[in-house]
């Protein structure tokens, strides 16, 4: 099995964890490539003492160079992993290094076992719909897909005007800061921030959240993902922002988004036994009495 490690930096407390990762990569006869960013953050921090087998630095170095990839850090190094992997059909293990962790769900002092149950194939697939973006008025250069999210904001302090349409019939315009359309993964993310309801992430669905709208009686709103959406903006400085996951754009105000389903999923694995509505009440708190 070859292995990919992705990571940007961790703080000096997980250095242990890391280290013990790849030793145990080694005694399990793991063939194993780094990104090679990251491999030189663990040389200069001197966490790294085992050579890896290879390195990467984009998805052409990845395609048909790795079996399962493992992110090391955060939800948003998870996103930043699945831009990497792409339409590539690889796997992705989240290692938490990080705060929340609901894509990398995997604490740091259970690697050992949780690897273990993955090399054994004790775990179960799962498929993350993702949205694609493309523009009308502008090319829009390098990966146009979106695990958790794509939203469209105000620049400035004047709120925007959103005109949004499934499948060209009008649904309406919202007059907010912003407008997030997110997949059922990106539910427990930034819509969620803004009141957004949580969905499984085997729902076939888009969840559309405007952010802080003027009109209070305007509510997040589910929709099946077989509809495609088409996006106009009004704003006074005819400029605004578009999001995917962790990347931004700044657009002129003449140019529309149109986003769908993208025909492609990121597989990620979940070790059996820890189901969603383990992690849901672990990372939420749920049922947790912090009175006393």
């Amino acid at each position: 099995m070859k292995i990919a490690i992705y990571g940007r930096t961790v703080s000096r407390g997980f250095g242990e964890s890391i280290s013990n990762l790849f030793h145990f990569l080694k005694k399990e006869r793991k063939e194993v490539i780094i990104y090679q960013p990251f491999r030189d953050f663990l040389d200069s921090e001197k966490i790294l003492n085992i050579k890896p087998d290879g390195l990467f630095n984009n998805h052409e170095d990845i395609t048909g160079n790795a079996d399962i990839m493992f992110s090391i850090g955060g939800d948003g190094t998870f996103l930043e992993a699945v831009s990497i992997v792409q339409d590539d059909g690889i796997p992705i293990v989240g290692i938490n290094t990080g705060r929340l962790g609901f894509l990398a769900d995997i604490p740091s002092d259970h690697i050992e076992s949780s690897l273990s149950a993955i090399f054994k194939e004790q775990y179960t697939v799962e498929n993350r719909s993702l949205v694609r973006v493309k523009l009308i008025g502008r090319d829009l250069d390098g990966f146009c897909c979106a695990l958790n999210e794509v939203s469209v904001q105000k620049r400035h302090a004047s709120m925007i005007t959103i005109h949004t349409y499934l499948n060209d019939v009008y649904l309406n315009s919202y007059w907010a800061d912003g407008l997030i359309i997110s997949t059922p993964t990106g539910s427990t993310a930034y819509s969620m921030s803004v009141g957004g309801p949580i969905v499984t992430p085997d729902s076939n669905n888009f969840i559309i959240s405007p952010m802080s709208p003027h009109n209070l009686t305007i509510r997040p709103l589910i929709v099946p993902d077989i509809n495609r959406f088409r996006i106009e903006v009004e704003s006074r400085d005819d400029s605004y922002l578009m999001t995917l996951d962790s990347r931004t754009e700044i657009l002129k105000g003449d140019v529309q988004l149109l986003l769908e389903k993208a025909d492609f999923t990121i597989k990620t694995l979940r070790i059996k036994d820890a189901t969603y509505y383990n992690t849901l009440r672990n990372k939420l708190m749920w049922g947790v009495d912090k009175r006393n």
